[in-house]
């Protein structure tokens, strides 16, 4: 066992606070809907950029290179200034829905190198021009180009034209729970000397403002010792903190108060606030920080002077010792602490990934995981005070009407996944069960606890809703939680030899709640079809599904009803595993068989009726309108491939555990054969591979009808994995009139021309890897069923017969693709972009995009999705990608047939 693990079942079975320290603070609180107070609900232009410097936040705080305790009360980040930025560089800039092109994109260049669960070593780097930071030319630049041109980004400003930057390394290392040891390293990548000015910045989030009862906490100058500088933190809470920074820097105290001369131009409740620092090291204002050397916010004040090619080291320690028992924070123990962590790391790393690895799927899975934990976030919010300062309580007479209101309940206080922290600083829950499944590679008691978070009676509505989004909690997503919970309890049956029954009892009873509020509430008409609205296909089909529809009438969604299916097919497998420990579950697991029936029934319906378009050989939404009339929205995209992923394979020691359940299928069928007509339903005379059986939405002819749209290279199949939208309507673009306007949806493979739903939202083409996984899982699942028994040609036209195994591991192969080397050295990922295809200090950085071109792979959408996107460090770790040779064809997007051999398959 790695010292790694050792310390994880520390936390685990002992409470030793490892993870009690980490990166919980967000890229950007700025524009987020916990800080807007406006009358419009307009985030992004109530709390800009431009303000967050001067202008306390209420919620949350943010900061290069971030850590906090885990409950955000004393926060360390770095500040930067080149000396000629009109502003400090204290958090990342980016632009908002309205200014950018393809809408909000953050336009920094900043990486996730590495972490541990505990975050015992971390490693982040940021990239800072030492020319002035181009802000105005990527706001207008942007601001002034359509939809259909490329983004303005940083690299096209020019200021990195001969490598004039610096890339600035930040390594945290824990000796023990309480005692980080910090390391920033300024490498100057130019041609000339430059000079830095480097501020390691230590503050308390702002609690005194907005709660009466809290405690004011304080900094303060403290006698050093021998080489170093000390900030003591003192809190009500969290008690005293020290900060050791190394050498003779002058330290700088303001407080985290809102600058209100600036920001609203009323008198400042004290004379030194958030924006002082800036002020005194920008613009010179020695008036602007507290000569009595004390407040809520500080910094070291360095200025650096690195030669050409050179590096500099600054090191700190944040630790609860006091001078007077620290003895040298800077001694040889800090440099062992530094060295042994990163040996844990790779040692730890070592034991979770494949040996048939090669070296850059390796690199790639290791920063995948390490973006994965980057990502947590102390997140806070309040819903009944944030209401009631809105004056949108609901409890309270004559309220005003405003977003979340009717979760007033809600209490969120904890770290969470985010999917990205700057461009979706807030949590989401059908990302956050695919996070869980990445997450579980390495740390299984973190991504079990998250799901739980969900289910809690603070985050859960009473009606058994999951909160959605930051946004609009009441929006739909997909529900996948129990799709998770399952996943999540064999992963740690599998790794520990024992089964957490208390940890599936507990979901399976708060996800009934949830899947009676979608048959209440989403099954309009009580047929077994569902609407969904929104389910995270944003901008793929004709209309906006969060918006009533232009003509009225509704939506039968096939992915709706598909993911319902899968639904109930977790949940009779929970039901399963249970009826081992009590029998009572065994009438559950009958429960969900029935939905399964009816669901199944209902998608497959016969004639203009049903969703399965018979020429086509194809899933639609079905449109019906207020007049009665039903029509087929035939639009090939992922819509109509998920009822293929609504797939269960049964075991036979689980059909020997609920005997009763096996005798009511037989019976039911008996009497209404018409239910198994197109559908998969295990029973004595169908059997599949070492007696399984299965639970499919559609049949094996269906299937093949399915797959060979989805393996065809003109379809669904591209380069880099399965895409959202089949490129069929590249030169086909499905067009639907209703009342006279005329409505059309074509193959996009890059970013949307459409603003449909969101300025950035787009299914129209691009690879998105969530979806992509649940491809594979099912693909998985049909393997085990059919074995060899079923063999299809991939891709279509090819001559290439595969197996279902083989045909997983293709479109596996192919989205690892998107981040490794090919033959010419180049990462489809970065697809143009040369300073990340050939500069040896950004071309083995990996950013883990929102989604990929359709048509080559390039990273699209949020930079630094790394929360389902991750999931391609689980992609490597059960293939056992890959070797060198293979790596490379993968980045052509070759085949891999069945004379190539089989790998891990069992």
């Amino acid at each position: 066992m790695t010292a790694e693990q050792n310390r994880l079942d520390e936390a685990r079975t002992q409470n030793v606070p490892w993870r009690k320290w980490g990166p919980y603070l967000s890229e950007r609180q700025w524009g987020t809907v916990r800080e807007d107070y406006s009358e419009t609900g307009d985030a992004w232009d109530y709390f800009s950029h431009d303000q967050a410097r001067s202008r306390a936040y209420h919620w949350g705080e943010d900061g290069l290179a971030g850590y906090s305790d885990d409950k955000q009360r004393l926060c360390f980040a770095l500040a930067l200034w080149n000396g000629k930025d009109p502003i400090l560089k204290e958090r990342l800039f980016g632009l908002t829905n309205s200014e950018g092109n393809h809408g909000e994109d953050v336009k920094e260049y900043y990486f996730y190198l590495d972490s541990t669960p505990t975050h015992s070593w971390m490693k982040y780097l940021y990239k800072y021009p030492q020319s002035a930071f181009p802000y105005d030319a990527l706001v207008k630049t942007n601001k002034a180009r359509s939809r259909q041109e490329f983004e303005y980004e940083l690299l096209d400003t020019g200021v990195f034209n001969e490598n004039r930057y610096f890339d600035v390394f930040v390594d945290f290392a824990k000796k023990t729970p309480e005692d980080t040891c910090i390391r920033i390293s300024l490498f100057n990548r130019g041609p000339d000397e430059a000079t830095l000015t480097v501020l390691p910045t230590l503050w308390f989030r702002n609690t005194w403002t907005w709660w009466e009862e809290a405690e004011k906490p304080r900094l303060k100058q403290t006698d050093g010792t021998k080489g170093a500088g000390v900030i003591e933190a003192s809190h009500g809470e969290l008690g005293r903190r020290f900060l050791y920074c190394e050498g003779n820097a002058p330290f700088l105290f303001t407080e985290n108060e809102t600058n209100n001369v600036r920001i609203f131009g009323t008198p400042n409740a004290c004379p030194y606030v958030k924006d002082g620092i800036n002020e005194y090291v920008v613009h010179g204002r020695r008036d602007a920080v507290n000569p009595g050397r004390e407040g809520t916010k500080a910094s070291a004040h360095y200025t650096v002077a690195v030669g050409a090619g050179q590096a500099a080291v600054i090191r700190l320690r944040l630790t609860d010792a006091s001078p007077e028992t620290m003895g040298n924070p800077f001694g040889r123990d800090f440099d062992e602490v530094m060295s042994a962590r990163l040996d844990e790391a790779d040692a730890f790393y070592k034991s979770v990934t494949p040996a048939s690895a090669s070296e850059d799927a390796t690199s790639v899975m290791r920063q995948a995981l390490a973006g994965m934990l980057w990502s947590k976030q102390y997140y806070y919010f309040d819903a009944d005070k944030w209401l009631d300062e809105h004056g949108a309580h609901p409890l309270v007479a004559h309220s005003r009407q405003f977003r979340n209101r009717e979760w007033f309940h809600m209490v969120n206080d904890h770290i969470i996944s985010m999917p990205d922290k700057w461009e979706y600083p807030w949590y989401a829950a059908w990302d956050l069960a695919f996070h869980t499944i990445a997450l579980s590679t390495i740390d299984v008691d973190f991504a079990k606890d998250q799901l739980n978070l969900m289910l809690r009676e603070i985050y859960l509505h009473p009606s058994g809703q999951i909160p959605a989004y930051e946004w609009n909690f009441s929006d739909v997503n997909p529900p996948v939680h129990a799709w998770a919970t399952l996943f999540l309890y064999r992963t740690e049956t599998m790794l520990r030899g024992e089964d957490d029954v208390e940890f599936l009892k507990r979901s399976f009873t708060k996800l009934m709640l949830n899947f009676t509020w979608w048959v209440n509430r989403k099954d309009r008409l009580g047929k077994n079809v569902f609407e969904g609205g929104f389910l995270g296909l944003d901008n793929i089909g004709v209309f906006d599904r969060s918006a009533p529809l232009p003509a009225g009438g509704y939506l039968e969604q096939a992915d709706g009803t598909a993911w319902m299916s899968l639904f109930c097919q977790n949940m009779m497998e929970m039901s399963v595993e249970l009826a081992v420990h009590d029998r009572t579950y065994e009438d559950m697991t009958t429960k969900f068989l029935e939905h399964f029936l009816w669901i199944a029934a209902a998608i497959n319906r016969e004639g203009d009726e049903g969703m399965w378009d018979e020429e086509d050989g194809f899933y639609y939404d079905l449109l019906r309108l207020p007049d009665g009339s039903a029509t087929r929205l035939k639009v090939r995209s992922m819509v109509g491939l998920l009822p293929l992923c609504a797939t269960t394979v049964i075991e036979e020691w689980q059909r020997r555990q609920v005997p009763q359940v096996t005798k009511h299928l037989q019976e039911r069928v008996k009497r209404m054969p018409e239910l198994l007509r197109y559908v998969h339903a295990t029973g004595q005379a169908h059997q599949g591979v070492a007696r399984r059986g299965i639970l499919a939405l559609v049949n094996e002819e269906r299937l093949r009808r399915i797959l060979t749209k989805m393996l065809d290279e003109n379809e669904f199949l591209g380069p880099c994995g399965i895409r959202a939208l089949s490129r069929y309507h590249l030169e086909h673009p499905y067009v639907f009139n209703l009342q006279g306007q005329e409505y059309s949806v074509g193959y996009l493979p890059g970013e949307s021309d459409s603003g449909m739903f969101g300025g950035n939202s787009n299914w129209r083409g691009p690879v998105w890897m969530p979806v992509n996984v649940v491809i594979i899982r099912a693909l998985l699942s049909y393997y085990l069923y059919y074995g060899d028994n079923f063999r299809i040609e991939c891709p279509t036209g090819s001559g290439r017969m595969m197996n279902l195994f083989e045909v997983a591991r293709e479109v596996a192969y192919r989205l690892a693709g998107i981040f490794l080397r090919n033959r010419e050295g180049r990462r489809p990922v970065y697809g143009g972009t040369e300073k990340f295809q050939s500069d040896p200090h950004w071309r083995d950085h990996i950013l883990f995009y929102e989604y990929f071109h359709g048509d080559n792979g390039a990273g699209l959408g949020a930079s630094h999705q790394t929360g389902w996107t991750g999931l391609v460090a689980k992609i490597i770790q059960l293939f056992g990608l890959l070797d060198p040779e293979k790596a490379l064809a993968i980045g052509k997007g070759a085949a891999f047939t069945a004379a190539q051999g089989r790998q891990g398959k069992s």
